[in-house]
């Protein structure tokens, strides 16, 4: 590697791309290193529509199980929608870089909830970090941040698949090599970690946490090429699956995307010149840094006090961009892969109008995540959209139910339905999607015991049949109430009068040419990369003190995938307990 930069040092000039440019921070000439081919996947989805007159919601609850108001479950059905995993923040060049680390976590905070941290470089060029378990504002306070000077930073909230809510865990993560200090925060899932952290410990390697973040560590410590930023894409070559990551040293902040651009990350510059990097444009906005464009997939940049420098790690003709975060993860003033996230799911309720029509007397959300598509459908039906449903945003993650049994007590902790709006109408309730079905079915029999005459369910996206392995926490598919049920199904499951899902095909036709730079696996379980290892979600969270539990629940719930079989097929339902 070392004798191949020295070869394309000598041409950089042939491949420039080009940087806003900017007084303060000079630009550099990039670098491209060898492209690498990857695979195209097919796609093809069908979706139907569903209507009756039925009401089958009376016997969802067996009293010969466990009761799923029971206070130990009810948070899990109602927290069921899949959980973007981390939000990351870089700063180069400003004064307050841990206050507006911060602060742009704080915009981020919708990305993960378990966990914070932020990591910056002091005078003497020492890296400091403070990590905590909690929100953003629970971690740190004004005594915190002043422990954090200087001029740059990097920050991370969490939420995890690969690795336990554990403070060990919670990035950035912080390590010294024979060459320095540096610090990582990331964003993804890499599907090759299993893999990648036995090769490492047959070498030698001690891990201190159960991420697969701390791969990257171990690879870029014992990576032979120089200087620093080529030792990151040596690192990253051998990555497989979706990352978006910032590192800190000394002197340099980087900024690294995966040669298919699953996840988001955008760059921005503040007025006085310091550069930042972010998962959404939201944290740009409250930072008053403005956006100047994405981290093209495949693309290294290195920020340093000579200016920004743009590499490429691994050209890549065709991006495969997660379009959940359009349909759900991203806040819905964020621009998204160059999409307004607000004009996405509008339009996404306009089609569901267009293509799933119903009489109705008004339509309504499930907050906050559906709001934004129901007005869409409201405009598109010419029916008056409603505050159907309250949400309460102060809920925490545990609650003290009464001795007597209140049903559907956590979806009535969080949403409480305004009986004026619903009685006696015939109702349009918009979510985003369906997982398991069952806060759905709740919602229901919470809308019809306000009084609504009729509920009809439209869903803003396709139904959901396959897991991801790309940085969102989804449950195995054999838990995926779309892949066990049809439209028809599942409709009588969740107790509505009818129900719609957004056609794949209409998704794909709304985004034109750009169709195929976006991610569809979880729609039709064709996977970009193909994953190497079975994700599974096991009865009860992990919980793992760092001295007890097997590697299987260190790791985070992955079991190795049998060779040469189609890992869909492995997630149905009944096949893929054979593998535990």
């Amino acid at each position: 590697m070392a004798a191949t930069a020295t070869t394309i040092f000598s041409d950089l000039s042939k491949h420039s791309l080009s940087i806003n440019s900017n007084p303060q921070i000079p630009r550099k000439a990039p670098l491209f290193l060898l492209p690498k081919t990857l695979q195209k996947p097919y796609l093809s989805q069908t979706t139907h529509i569903a209507f009756s007159s039925k009401n089958p919601i009376s016997d969802l609850v067996s009293t010969n199980k466990k009761s799923p108001d029971d206070f130990s479950s009810y948070f899990d059905d109602d927290d069921e929608k899949p959980r973007e995993e981390c939000g990351v923040v870089g700063i180069y060049g400003d004064p307050e870089a841990s206050r507006l680390c911060y602060l742009a976590l704080h915009a981020l905070q919708h990305r993960g909830q378990e966990g914070a941290g932020i990591v910056t470089v002091n005078d003497n060029k020492v890296l400091q970090s403070v990590t905590g378990v909690g929100l953003v504002s629970e971690v740190f306070n004004e005594s915190k941040l002043d422990q954090l000077p200087g001029d740059l930073a990097i920050g991370h909230v969490r939420y995890s698949t690969a690795g336990s809510s554990m403070l060990k865990n919670v990035q950035p993560f912080v390590a010294g090599y024979r060459f320095g200090s540096v610090g990582v925060a990331h964003n993804g899932n890499l599907v090759n970690y299993r893999k990648l952290r036995a090769m490492l410990e047959d070498n030698g390697s001690i891990f201190n946490t159960s991420s697969d973040t701390e791969v990257v560590l171990h690879l870029i410590a014992t990576s032979k090429t120089r200087p620093f930023f080529l030792r990151i894409v040596d690192a990253c070559e051998k990555l497989e699956g979706a990352y978006s990551m910032v590192f800190l040293t000394e002197d340099k902040l980087v900024a690294v995307r995966d040669p298919y651009g699953f996840r988001p990350l955008v760059m921005g510059r503040r007025s006085n010149g310091a550069v930042v990097f972010a998962s959404e444009t939201c944290a740009l906005d409250l930072i008053e840094a403005t956006y100047e464009r994405e981290v093209y997939p495949g693309e290294v940049l290195v920020v340093d006090k000579d200016g920004v420098q743009s590499l490429c790690l691994m050209p890549h003709p065709e991006p495969k961009q997660c379009i959940f975060e359009h349909i759900y993860f991203s806040l819905p003033n964020s621009v998204v892969f160059g999409r307004s996230v607000y004009e996405s799911r509008h339009i996404f309720g306009e089609i569901l109008a267009t293509e799933a029509p119903v009489d109705c007397d008004v339509v309504i959300a499930v907050p906050d995540s559906g709001v934004v598509a129901a007005l869409g459908y409201a405009e598109k039906a010419g029916v008056p959209f409603q505050q159907g449903l309250i949400r309460s945003h102060y809920v925490g993650r545990t609650f003290i139910e009464p001795s007597q049994k209140i049903r559907d007590f956590g979806v009535k902790l969080k949403l409480s339905p305004v009986r004026r709006v619903l009685e006696g109408k015939r109702v349009v309730v918009v979510d985003d999607s369906i997982v398991r079905g069952t806060t759905s079915s709740k919602i229901v029999r919470l809308l019809k015991e306000a009084g609504a005459k009729e509920v009809h369910m439209r869903i803003a996206s396709p139904p959901i049949i396959a897991s991801c392995y790309y940085g969102v926490d989804t449950p195995s598919s054999e838990e995926l109430i779309s892949n066990r049920m049809s439209v028809e199904e599942i409709r009588e499951f969740i107790g509505c009068d009818s129900l719609a899902f957004l056609p794949l095909d209409s998704l794909q036709k709304l985004l034109g040419e750009e169709s195929t730079d976006f991610c569809y696996a979880c729609f039709s379980g064709k996977y970009p990369v193909q994953p190497k290892e079975v994700k599974v979600k096991r009865v009860g969270d992990f919980v793992d003190d760092g001295l007890n539990g097997s590697l299987e629940s260190i790791d985070g719930g992955w079991v190795q995938a049998p060779q040469n079989q189609d890992v869909q097929k492995v997630s149905e339902a009944g096949k893929l307990s054979s593998l535990i």
